[in-house]
């Protein structure tokens, strides 16, 4: 039998940004599909055109299903699977009682590689073939992660989480051990299979000025590696900073001093920038990372998504698991709606949809592998029900458009929705 398949259902894809350009920039077919053939996607268009052009092809209907990309989660911790949905606590104490105590369990193999394959199965169920995840110090955590990506076939990002200070004993390395065992897990994991490796400081609170430098000559050393870190996620925090790196023009120049500034950082949460460090991070072209469910259920603030793609910052979307309250990144995306509206605008589904593929794809530097169906790419896919719950099916039947018919599902869907998930153009749920 072939290898060569004709995926038929609705499909949405983009060929511009409909953070900017609006919903003009999507394209949608009512009867289209994709073709794949070896993990890649060959070809897409209308299901008719396709048939024609591929007659030997398999053909799998999906009936009305709609085939997105899968969804690409650009800001987690795979460690703090089984302690997401903790009660209570803003950062500093909801680290200190729920976080740091689950994290010192990684030292286990046993242990991180029960979580890490945990992890991966519930995003896939929800639908996202791809993200970027925060291990802890130890590297076993990071094996087992990569380990367990690798047997499903997934693409994922991740590194070692470094801190040398405030954090419980065990639980913290050593500018030199930082250094070191990140340079070793990155020779042996970045660019093995679908796995990249990114340099890890948790963020300045937890780490000295020399372990900061210390990562950023790695980070020099490896330039088209990733950097993640979290900056300015609440106020109290930046006072933190502040008393902790006195020196510091503001929280950004505590990476930027050290050699963590550049166009392949991530910097999550980013709520409560100054003007100076959105001119920076714009000027360098690095990405932010919007974690809208762990913004609201830590308490953190509201992002100004409208402002900073206006001054034309790169954003990606992230559940934050587990200071974010949800493994869905259907749910993440309903939250940045309603954080937004808080914030005086309303995202178009459009908006959203492409904040949790292409956008995170492209703020993750893979939109060229993964997040957009095109030619060429990896074939990661899923289908979604429209009407997967009564609640949902009643609202789509009345739509006048594909947005209509696809808004409650971002607002009301969970796995539930979720019909179908190819990894490599294998299904795996």
């Amino acid at each position: 039998m072939s290898d060569l398949t004709l995926h038929l259902g609705q499909t949405l894809w983009f060929d511009g940004n409909p953070m900017i350009e609006g919903p003009e920039a999507a394209r949608f077919d009512a009867r289209g599909g994709i073709v794949v053939q070896d993990g890649h996607v060959v070809a897409r268009g209308t299901a008719d055109d396709l048939r024609r052009a591929y007659p030997q092809a398999v053909v799998e209907d999906h009936g009305q299903a709609l085939i997105l990309p899968g969804f690409i989660d650009a800001h987690v911790h795979y460690p703090q699977t089984a302690m997401i949905a903790s009660w209570g606590k803003r950062l500093i104490d909801w680290l200190n009682t729920y976080t740091f105590p689950e994290e010192m369990r990684f030292g286990d193999p046993g242990y991180a590689a029960e979580i890490a394959g945990r992890y991966l199965d519930l995003a896939l169920a929800h639908g996202t073939t791809t993200m970027c995840s925060y291990c802890t110090i130890h590297p076993e955590s990071v094996d087992a992660y990569f380990t367990a990506a690798a047997a499903r076939g997934m693409r994922v990002l991740g590194g070692k989480t470094c801190m040398d200070r405030n954090a419980p004993d065990g639980l913290r390395d050593t500018a030199q051990t930082a250094y070191d065992d990140s340079k070793a897990l990155l020779n042996r994991w970045h660019g093995q299979g679908r796995a990249s490796y990114v340099i890890t400081p948790r963020f300045s609170p937890t780490s000295t000025p020399d372990q900061l430098s210390a990562l950023g000559a790695l980070w020099a050393e490896h330039p088209d590696c990733l950097m993640q870190t979290h900056l300015s996620e609440q106020t109290d925090e930046i006072d933190w900073v502040r008393g902790l790196y006195p020196e510091a023009r503001d929280y950004l120049d505590t990476y930027e001093a050290n050699g963590l500034l550049g166009a392949n950082g991530l910097y999550g949460h980013a709520i409560h920038l100054e003007p100076r460090e959105r001119d920076r991070l714009l000027e360098v072209g690095a990405a932010l990372v919007h974690c809208p469910t762990s913004n609201t259920f830590i308490g953190s603030g509201l992002f100004d998504m409208a402002g900073l793609v206006a001054e034309g910052q790169r954003v990606g979307l992230a559940t934050d698991t587990g200071g974010g309250s949800s493994f869905s990144m259907l749910r993440t995306m309903a939250a940045a709606y309603e954080v937004a509206q808080l914030r005086g605008v309303a995202l178009h589904p459009s908006a959203l949809l492409w904040l949790a593929t292409e956008g995170s794809a492209r703020s993750l530097r893979i939109a060229d592998r993964v997040g957009t169906l095109a030619p060429g790419t990896e074939a990661d896919f899923i289908t979604i029900d429209l009407g997967s719950t009564p609640a949902i099916a009643q609202r789509s039947a009345r739509a006048a458009d594909i947005w209509e018919a696809v808004f409650p599902t971002i607002m009301m869907g969970d796995d539930r929705a979720v019909t179908g998930v190819w990894v490599m153009g294998e299904k795996r749920g």
